[in-house]
């Protein structure tokens, strides 16, 4: 099959989840001899027309002088340059800016679009951004040949409300096998001597939950927050929280590194509250860590029992009062390796993502319109 996927900022990732999926399955798809083009943002650092085989297809991308908006003008030179070429399918990652140009993607290639999260429900987005984000929504549902949903919540969510089927495929995770202490040392960090947090700096993140409760603990480990904190409420919350046992680490994008820091933490805190399957839960997972998550359906559905829950500032602080070693929980730790190899290791992934293009691919050739 000839796949054009779009949607995202471009590979290799410097961004976030969308992005670190096609890494992972774009060079999988090639490898199984399958033609895959990324379409990737001017802004990318990395400028080659390859990587790892798959074809980069770079177009202008705004964004920088203009905003978030932007990002639909880049949506539409990606869109347009699509038509161009002869793809079988066009996987779509995520739809909040795209949906207003949908219909102008060629009709000759089956358009399957991630759904993502319930982008509406987001609280840093204004009453009309929203308003706009639900009928985007439903445009990207009207344009769609079918869809992915990358969680459980998701998949109920698009048959209840707009009954239309998906195929569940989550994002996937590699296990973390080679942990190497020494890499704490730069950071002065003993092991299992503090916890850690890896999000983007937004309110439905529940940051501020977390370090209110973490500041008030006083068991004496420090937090260390990684992500980009540039944003105004990333700045906010560095103004009023960062101390000692604070520590704004900013976006890192060594995923060694990372993987150590989760493998080697006491607690790995978890606040996303809003979207599907999150890549940064099933890294955790993959590393070692011992997950404090919030508690609704999307992590509840991939953690199960396997993890602390809270839902506000007084179950964190439950939490970390108690005296807990992480050998006290290594049933949470090998349930959650288990889950990796079975439902989320990369290789999984790409089967059921192969699978599905391929199903829909010969279902469109026989009715474009179904």
């Amino acid at each position: 099959m000839n796949i054009g996927i779009i949607g995202s900022r471009g590979i290799p990732n410097q961004h976030g989840g969308f992005e670190q999926f096609a890494e992972f399955v774009a060079p999988a798809l090639v490898e199984r001899g399958h033609q895959v083009s990324v379409y990737n943002s001017s802004l990318h650092p990395f400028r080659e027309p390859f990587w790892k085989n798959v074809q980069r297809i770079i177009k202008y991308d705004p964004e920088d002088k203009l905003g978030g908006f932007g990002q639909f003008i880049y949506d539409y030179n990606c869109i347009i340059d699509s038509r161009k070429r002869r793809f079988d399918v066009i996987l779509q990652l995520g739809y909040t800016s795209s949906s207003i140009w949908s219909f102008l993607y060629p009709k000759k290639s089956a358009l399957v679009t991630n759904m993502d999260g319930l982008e509406w429900m987001r609280s840093k987005y204004s009453p009309s951004v929203r308003k706009f984000l639900k009928r985007a929504e439903r445009w990207a549902v009207v344009s769609s040949y079918d869809f992915i949903a990358d969680s459980k919540g998701i998949q109920t969510y698009l048959l209840e409300k707009y009954q239309k089927e998906s195929r569940f495929i989550a994002y996937g995770a590699n296990l973390f096998t080679d942990p190497d202490p020494s890499s704490l040392q730069k950071f002065s960090l003993g092991e299992n001597a503090y916890d850690l947090l890896i999000a983007r700096m937004e309110p439905e993140n529940n940051l501020e939950m977390i370090l209110t409760a973490h500041q008030a603990a006083g068991h004496g480990r420090p937090l260390l927050l990684i992500g980009n904190y540039s944003n105004s409420f990333g700045s906010y919350l560095k103004t009023k929280y960062e101390n000692e046992k604070t520590v704004f680490m900013g976006a890192v994008y060594d995923l060694v590194l990372l993987n150590n820091l989760r493998y080697f933490s006491q607690y790995y805190f978890h606040g996303h509250s809003v979207g599907g399957t999150n890549p940064s839960l099933l890294e955790a997972m993959a590393s070692n860590a011992l997950i404090v998550a919030h508690d609704n359906v999307f992590n509840r559905s991939i953690l199960k029992e396997d993890a602390f829950y809270f839902k506000e500032t007084a179950d964190i602080s439950t939490i970390l009062q108690k005296k807990v070693a992480k050998n006290d929980y290594l049933d949470f730790l090998k349930h959650n390796t288990e889950k990796i190899i079975n439902d989320y290791s990369w290789s999984h992934i790409t089967d059921q993502l192969e699978n599905f293009l391929t199903e829909v691919h010969g279902r469109f050739q026989k009715n474009p319109r179904s």
